[in-house]
């Protein structure tokens, strides 16, 4: 391809990159003011807007952004953390693959909603119970990855490391655990998305402040234009971190 048509091109991607939210917004607000849906159910992203102005000015925007996100990361470095001890077992160890990874299997597909009713029996509504769904959601994410990493580590590299005499802790260590990263890394960056969506089912177990608390406050109310812009902001939280989760795993797995 030609220099000429080849900027063109990369000039075109960057104009559809910088206009395509613009766009979508642009296209709801008329779709909302125009008549073509029901604006007390669909409203303008200009009251949307309002509506959080307003929260932000009273407060409870930063009070609820400050209690979801800090749900999600409690619950997700514990979750990760455990997870990726336990993957590195698993995958390691065939003894413990066979005693852990049946259980894991068997509890991995249950949707921590499901749990509410039973996290409000053991927790009532403490954060703890908020943690604790949102561990749930992200520990067998990021087990998967790891075990899966562990298991998939490159033979070679182990079977050099052991003619080295290197014991089976350092093997993990220095060779296991670099091999499989960047596949736990793929398990941690889904994971964050999965927690977010996890706090839904977190808050609605009982909570006082968060951004999906705010959500159900407002659907009691009707209140369509708190509603939306609650999903907005979960939107902007979820993307953000998802970012930078991204940049963060291109500056410590370099190597990929």
């Amino acid at each position: 391809m030609d220099a000429a048509p080849r900027a063109t091109t990369r000039w075109i991607e960057a104009l559809a990159l910088w206009v395509s939210i613009p766009l979508f917004l642009g296209a709801w607000q008329i779709a909302s003011t125009a008549g073509l849906v029901n604006e007390l159910l669909f409203p303008p992203p200009t009251k949307v807007a309002v509506a959080l102005w307003h929260e932000l000015m009273n407060g409870t925007l930063l009070l609820d952004l400050g209690m979801s996100v800090t749900r999600v990361v409690i619950g997700f470095a514990s979750g990760a953390a455990v997870a990726i001890m336990v993957g590195l077992l698993t995958g390691r160890y065939q003894v413990i693959s066979n005693l852990l990874a049946p259980i894991f299997q068997l509890l991995r597909p249950i949707p921590p909603i499901a749990f509410v009713p039973i996290v409000i029996l053991w927790f009532g509504l403490s954060e703890w119970g908020k943690w604790f769904l949102v561990f749930w959601g992200v520990f067998f994410t990021v087990w998967v990855a790891t075990h899966l990493g562990v298991q998939r580590a490159d033979p070679a590299l182990i079977r050099a490391a052991r003619s080295l005499g290197t014991p089976d802790r350092l093997l993990i260590r220095d060779v296991i655990l670099p091999s499989a990263l960047p596949t736990i890394f793929v398990g941690l960056r889904t994971a964050v998305s999965i927690s977010f969506y996890t706090l839904v089912a977190a808050e609605l177990a009982g909570a006082f402040a968060g951004l999906a608390y705010r959500i159900d406050l407002a659907h009691q109310n009707m209140q369509t234009g708190q509603m939306l812009g609650g999903l907005v902001m979960l939107g902007i939280v979820s993307a953000a971190a998802d970012r930078g989760f991204a940049a963060l795993s291109r500056r410590f797995v370099w190597w990929i």
